[in-house]
């Protein structure tokens, strides 16, 4: 049975300093500064035990590992006991091997389209992108090889005229966030919202094309 807990609750752990909450998973960054020394932390990630048949999702680059742990049921994606555990484990052995963990590196992206019709609209989107339902209940669409970001559709009751109606979700860790705003600001972006701001902002380019730049808030535990 999963034991389930709370971003929050896993961030409070011990021992997972170097983990943040993007989305509904945990991911760390490791510079490692070369492609074998990354290797080496993979080979070695991968010797632990108990490691479960979809997870860690691993990405290694020439200067470093991101590694991603998320939790995957019939009916719910997130993080359980397991995953703090071997967040523990995997910073462990990044630092025996010198690994240096870096959270401002850390991001994940996500489309996100509204829908009057979402069977329609999502039929379109999953045969375009060779993608495939994420759940059950069939709001999402995901690349199963993990290559690209996930299609996330939000329902629409009546159509809104002169609005987009896809827009981007850029998840940072909470210490970044308003560093990424004001970034964003300053290259010729306006703010749209920003009443739930430490949660998330919404940013528009120049020409109106909007965007989300989102941080994990305990506010956010329930959803």
């Amino acid at each position: 049975m999963v034991e389930w807990v709370s971003p929050t609750k896993f961030l409070e752990a011990d021992g997972v300093e170097d983990w943040r909450v993007l989305n509904d998973g945990a991911s760390a960054y490791f510079a490692t500064g070369s492609f074998a020394a990354g290797a080496r932390l993979v080979q070695a990630i991968g010797d632990l035990d108990g490691l479960g048949p979809r997870q860690p999702d691993v990405d290694v680059r020439h200067d470093g590992v991101t590694v991603r742990l998320v939790t995957v049921t019939g009916d719910r994606f997130g993080v359980s006991e397991r995953d703090v555990e071997l967040a523990r484990q995997i910073s462990g052995i990044a630092r025996e091997l010198g690994a240096t963990p870096d959270p401002s590196a850390l991001q994940a992206v996500q489309v996100a389209i509204d829908a009057m019709s979402h069977p329609e609209v999502m039929a379109f989107w999953r045969a375009v992108l060779g993608y495939e339902y994420r759940d059950n209940e069939r709001e999402d669409l995901m690349d199963l090889r993990g290559r690209g970001p996930f299609f996330w559709f939000q329902q629409m009751d009546e159509p809104r005229p002169q609005r987009n109606r896809i827009h981007i979700d850029v998840w940072v860790p909470p210490e970044v966030a308003e560093a990424r705003v004001a970034a964003a600001l300053a290259a010729g972006g306006r703010l749209v919202r920003d009443e739930s701001a430490s949660g998330w902002w919404t940013l528009a380019d120049p020409e109106g094309n909007e965007v989300d730049v989102a941080a994990w808030h305990e506010s956010r535990d329930g959803g």
